[in-house]
């Protein structure tokens, strides 16, 4: 069984973010398990922590340790990436050399409530992930606009093109993982 980690960039509660990955996370195939990471409950992070970290930040690197990847939903926040997802970056980059995102294959998925659909986010995401040297899905790139609208009552997306397009997305990633674990 192949474990993927959820991270939702957004901490707010019933966010777009959140529904959007709890959708994707159906559209994994047998095989494969999804979990969502939270982020929410990490002291930001200190240097100072480094030799006395908070229980929180044990659990949260052991948890991300445990996944087999990482699938990164995020908003954007001021053309760039909440700072609750950059800081859960800077945590499990940290201490240095210790870092829990090296080598996890990699997938973002960015969205706005406007027509930018997120694509601040998702770039400085990549720029960031490309440090902590995690293989990112580099084709197809997904960027949602009009968050608000992409879901219907029920938390589903309301259109089969979006959820088409969404699996397409998901088989390239699993292609990504695969090809990282066979080398």
């Amino acid at each position: 069984m192949k474990k993927i980690g959820i991270i939702v960039g957004s901490i707010r509660k019933d966010s777009f973010s959140g529904k959007i990955a709890e959708n994707i996370a159906e559209l994994f195939p047998d095989g494969y398990e999804t979990e969502t990471i939270e982020i929410a409950n990490l002291p930001l992070y200190n240097q100072d922590y480094d030799a006395n970290s908070p229980e929180v930040y044990h659990t949260f690197r052991n948890k991300v340790k445990s996944m087999s990847a990482i699938l990164f939903v995020t908003p954007e926040h001021n053309r760039s990436i909440p700072a609750a997802l950059k800081n859960a970056l800077d945590v499990g980059s940290r201490p240095y050399g210790e870092s829990v995102w090296n080598g996890k294959p990699a997938l973002i998925i960015s969205h706005s409530i406007s027509n930018l659909s997120g694509f601040g986010a998702n770039h400085h995401l990549r720029q960031v992930l490309t440090f902590l040297n995690m293989p990112t899905v580099q084709q197809p790139e997904v960027y949602l606009a009009n968050s608000q609208d992409l879901l219907d009552d029920s938390g589903k997306f309301q259109s089969r093109d979006t959820v088409e397009f969404l699996q397409s997305v998901v088989q390239a990633f699993i292609e990504l993982i695969n090809k990282y674990e066979d080398s």
